[in-house]
């Protein structure tokens, strides 16, 4: 269960940061399958995993103030698609001892509609306010 604060919060960032992606036509699908990661992370700010405002031409590992398992700070990623989608795939073999325990996405379709989505969700939501 969520804390009903957090929860409200994390929807409210994620629309309003989404909305101008959104309303350009972004796949629908993938903002879907985004609202399973909404349990750890953020476009805006940083949760139990760390925001993706920006996320594509990021150095894995390197939101400051975020406290990244060894494994990832060293993993020498730039997220980009296809590394983006290499990890989504199956994030512990990617990246093992990675922190994040979320078994992965099998289904490349479904990939492929997140990345699209997280690709100009995250572009807009480079604006987005910092969490307190």
């Amino acid at each position: 269960m969520f804390p009903t604060r957090g929860w409200t919060g994390v929807m409210v960032v994620a629309l309003a940061c989404a909305a101008p992606f959104a309303a350009a036509g972004a796949a629908p699908r993938g903002e879907e399958i985004y609202a399973r990661c909404l349990a750890c992370h953020a476009l805006a700010y940083d949760r139990v995993g760390p925001r993706h405002c920006g996320l594509f031409g990021r150095r894995a590992g390197s939101v400051r103030g975020y406290d990244y398992s060894n494994a990832m700070r060293g993993s020498g990623i730039v997220w980009d698609a296809a590394t983006l989608d290499r990890f989504l795939a199956a994030p512990t073999e990617v990246v093992p001892g990675t922190t994040m325990g979320y078994a992965g996405i099998p289904d490349a379709a479904e990939r492929t509609a997140l990345i699209e989505w997280l690709r100009g969700a995250s572009r807009a939501a480079k604006s987005c306010p910092q969490h307190p």
